[in-house]
């Protein structure tokens, strides 16, 4: 990385470039025609920009054969000034509201077009509207295209991760600050998400403060409850940073006090199936196999019932993207691609368990992106 802003540019600009060279041969090794794409992470990655346009139309066009163009509302243009696809030449176009958007964006395509894909996050009427306004073309979805070039991080995506990474790893080493029995899980999840923005997040995305038997429910929201001495509490974060990549990190503590019968025996199981998980990684595994190892460890200790979520999911501009570690996944794992590793067991009505950190493929194993201590920590 630099602090050059010069040469940070410069890095951007060639990374959209390859990027948009590489979704154009995707596209034509799969016989799609054009690939759109509407604001979001795929946006952000494939120009390096990406701003909301609400109802109206904005759209990178990617052609199997053919340079790339952009359309964007014309109230809208001055915000694509100085973005990596304008720097590096790609025509944008522009409409007026009053105009037909689509008739505008099937200009912008190959002639002869018929086979179209949109990204995953384009809103159906602009994809609808598309399909109509190109008589006889195919509809299909982009995802998978876009996700086989986003799923392998390059050195600088991995920088970003890093730093991402030892921000919350910060939240985490401060969690005895606000986790204290008596009060809320509610007041406790404000000064964290405090926290997050504090240690270089630019907002929280999620914060699960999730106490006692709260803790069964993976996706807890925090509420009013009030913790209690002995609790044990699931604490779920992340957010991204500046340049849009996100933290995800889950520990579980224990308030001060007494803890419920088998809780310790509990967390240490979890905590092997996660160590164990997160050792298996290298280049040449399946997805799979990640979630194997972490669920034959807790199925062995007679919790496999209780396991109820996969074991991981990719991140990068999103919180979840491919590659996902579930069964039935048998993508090879490559050095680059980034995920979550989070095993748990869920006990309903009694407490739940979950350790997670991000985890990026090596050329020889795993490479984490959190240190924030995995072993049972008492705070309060």
């Amino acid at each position: 990385m630099t602090d050059d802003p010069g040469a940070a540019t410069s890095a951007a600009t060639a990374a959209v470039a390859d990027r948009l060279t590489a979704l154009a041969a995707q596209a034509a090794a799969r016989g799609v025609d054009v690939i759109l794409v509407g604001p979001g992470a795929d946006l952000q990655y494939l120009a390096g920009h990406s701003v909301p346009s609400h109802e109206r139309l904005t759209l990178l066009v990617v052609p199997a054969d053919g340079a790339p163009a952009m359309l964007v509302p014309a109230l809208e243009r001055p915000g694509w000034n100085d973005s990596p696809i304008e720097v590096l030449g790609t025509p944008i176009s522009t409409w007026l509201d009053g105009e037909d958007p689509y008739d505008a964006a099937v200009a912008l395509f190959p002639t002869g077009t018929r086979v179209i894909a949109v990204d995953d996050h384009l809103p159906a009427v602009h994809a609808l509207g598309i399909r109509d306004a190109v008589p006889g073309s195919d509809l299909t979805v982009a995802g998978a295209i876009i996700g086989e070039l986003r799923m392998r991080k390059g050195s600088e995506e991995i920088a970003h991760l890093a730093r991402v990474g030892a921000a919350i790893d910060r939240v985490q080493g401060r969690i005895g600050e606000w986790l204290l029995a008596g009060r809320t899980e509610r007041e406790v999840a404000a000064d964290i998400a405090a926290a997050l923005i504090e240690e270089g997040h630019t907002r929280a995305d999620f914060v699960i403060v999730a106490s006692g038997p709260n803790g069964a429910s993976p996706h807890h929201e925090a509420s009013d409850r009030v913790i209690q001495p002995g609790d044990p509490v699931v604490i779920d974060i992340g957010g991204p940073e500046s340049t849009g990549y996100f933290s995800d990190c889950t520990r579980t503590y224990q308030v001060a006090g007494t803890a419920p019968d088998g809780f310790a025996e509990v967390y240490e199981i979890v905590r092997r199936a996660q160590q164990a998980a997160v050792q298996v990684v290298r280049p040449g595994i399946t997805a799979e196999t990640v979630d194997r190892t972490a669920r034959a460890i807790i199925a062995e200790a007679g919790y496999g019932d209780r396991f109820l979520t996969r074991t991981g999911h990719g991140i990068g501009l999103e919180v979840h993207e491919h590659p996902y570690m579930v069964e039935g996944n048998d993508r090879v794992l490559e050095p680059g691609m980034a995920f979550s590793v989070e095993p748990g067991i869920y006990l309903e009505g009694r407490f739940g368990i979950r350790i997670e950190d991000i985890v990026v493929v090596g050329e020889d194993g795993p490479v984490l992106m959190n240190r924030a201590d995995r072993m049972l920590k008492v705070v309060g």
